[in-house]
């Protein structure tokens, strides 16, 4: 890769593809990948993200909301996308760019069959959620009846998919409540099954639920944070390849006297003579307030930099006191061990998804072949 003259983040296509095959090669020939691309592909790039899989044949795409379906769409991305926090407002919208949409409630249910009748659609792909413990979103099983008896009554839309989201997959210490899950799921789509005579794909398991609990990767899984690089165990972990690269660079170099203070509210005291390099790089951009005073570190010549001092909006000071450096030399922000994600995130005790998934859009985008 090329070193970094700016601060940008590079997203790797080879390891993207790494990912996608290792999660297919968990699942029997059949079963279904859908790719969750929400949040700008997990803060990268959601259209060069969605066109390289849908080049590799992905089955589905998932979004959160329905502007970013409509994103994708003029990006020219054909693959269905399931939109799994639909709101009413946005449902016309949600129509004309075929999307397809998740039903979690009797409102957004009854909302979406007036919507499609109204715009005169016939079979429209709806996804019916189920909550079977992670109390987000999704009807009861109580609710069967409900659903059923709407879908007799209108033929405006058809029951493409049944699905419910793991609570605690990564967690082995809760496999019982996640077989748990997964007994009430299967249960409730026989139910709702029987009831409407065919059978709509059912899908449950999320990227450890791929990895950790097979028996319940029926007709297709969702694969969101493990085709980014990142798995919930160290040991899976290593099995995959890390998408995306925070880079910077040394802007400037000083040397401060002991006593001699760093950054707004003189957050860090030197403790004798050092050296402090200042980074474009701030809590505008997504390295939040949390990760200064030591918590935090960067990488520059293979050395851990602690960040000192408060995290400003456009820029970190870091120690760099023992490390061999100069103005100008690339640093990294996290990208593979022993700097990734999820080791950054660790520092102050948050996860990968949200550092990740935090990089602000006004930094730049550099695509790895």
């Amino acid at each position: 890769m090329l070193k970094a003259k700016e601060t940008v983040l590079e997203i790797d296509l080879k390891a993207l593809k790494h990912n996608f095959e290792y999660l297919k090669s968990k699942l029997q020939k059949d079963t279904k990948i859908l790719a969750v691309v929400k949040a700008f592909a997990y803060g990268s790039d959601a259209n060069i993200v969605a066109d390289f899989l849908q080049n590799l044949n992905v089955d589905y795409f998932a979004v959160a909301y329905v502007n970013e379906g409509v994103a994708l769409r003029e990006a020219g991305i054909k693959t269905p996308i399931l939109v799994l926090h639909p709101q009413a407002v946005n449902f016309k919208t949600l129509i004309e760019r075929c999307l397809e949409p998740s039903l979690y409630s009797s409102k957004i249910f009854n909302d979406f069959i007036a919507i499609a009748t109204e715009e005169g659609q016939t079979n429209y792909p709806v996804h019916i959620k189920f909550n079977t413990g992670l109390n987000r979103l999704g009807f009861r099983e109580n609710d069967i009846d409900f659903i059923t008896s709407k879908l007799r009554d209108t033929s405006a839309i058809k029951v493409k998919s049944l699905f419910s989201h793991l609570a605690a997959s990564e967690d082995l210490n809760e496999a019982e409540f996640t077989k748990n899950q997964i007994d009430n799921f299967k249960k409730t789509a026989a139910t709702f099954t029987k009831s409407i005579a065919y059978k709509p794909m059912l899908h449950m398991t999320n990227t450890s639920g791929i990895i950790n609990f097979p028996e319940a990767h029926f007709d297709m899984v969702r694969a969101g944070i493990g085709l980014y690089g990142y798995a919930n165990s160290h040991e899976e972990n290593k099995k995959l390849k890390p998408v995306a690269t925070l880079k910077s660079i040394i802007s400037q170099i000083h040397k401060i006297k002991k006593g001699e203070t760093v950054g707004y509210n003189r957050a860090y005291i030197s403790r004798g003579l050092e050296k402090t390099a200042t980074i474009p790089i701030g809590h505008a951009d997504g390295i939040s307030r949390q990760y200064g005073n030591e918590k935090g570190f960067v990488v520059i010549n293979n050395q851990k930099a602690p960040i000192i001092g408060n995290v400003c909006m456009d820029m970190i000071m870091v120690n760099i006191t023992n490390i061999d450096c100069k103005e100008g030399d690339e640093v990294v922000v996290f990208g593979n061990h022993p700097n990734s994600a999820s080791d950054f995130s660790k520092s102050v005790q948050t996860i990968s998804y949200e550092i990740i998934t935090s990089i602000s859009q006004r930094i730049k985008r550099v695509i790895i072949k």
